[in-house]
């Protein structure tokens, strides 16, 4: 069956046989697929991993957490501001706040007794020491600004324009 294919696609010098309910071949699809690749250019240095700074990543982080705790039942018109980054060598400390467009969003942030914007928290913080390889410690405020993803200035001052 497979001397056929090859007959009948003669574009490819091989024919790789994958099952994926079963995880078969697949590691062969992979590096097959990788070796035809071509290398592309760099676009950064080696030991540059993105061209966002820190105080972006740790807002995104921060997001992340809101939208995997929250489910459905927040919108995605969350914004996270990194409004304080202090770097010091023993730890980094954070201050952010979090945008939403009503106030009964600001509320299924907080959570019962605040019991959900500590586990975004808690989570995010985690994440962000192991990116920075240091202590951080986070502190998280909620805000209502109504309207915000239609407001120019805002988005821009997110980082989404």
């Amino acid at each position: 069956m497979l001397s056929q294919i090859k007959e009948k696609f003669s574009f490819t010098p091989d024919v790789i046989p994958v099952s994926v309910p079963r995880s078969i071949g697949l590691t062969d699809l992979i590096s097959g697929i990788t070796e035809l690749l071509p290398e592309g250019p760099a676009y950064y240095p080696e030991d540059e991993l993105t061209d966002r700074d820190l105080r972006f990543l740790c807002s995104e982080i921060i997001r992340e957490k809101i939208f995997r705790y929250t489910h459905e039942e927040l919108p995605y018109s969350t914004a996270v501001n990194v409004t304080k980054y202090e770097e010091n060598p023993d730890i980094h400390r954070i201050y952010a706040d979090i945008y939403v467009e009503k106030d009964s969003q600001k509320g299924i942030i907080i959570g019962a007794g605040g019991q959900m914007l500590k586990r975004i928290g808690m989570e995010a913080r985690v994440d962000i020491e192991k990116l920075t390889s240091t202590k951080v410690y986070l502190e998280l405020f909620v805000k209502v600004k109504k309207n915000w993803t239609k407001d120019e200035k805002m988005l821009k001052e997110f980082g989404y324009k």
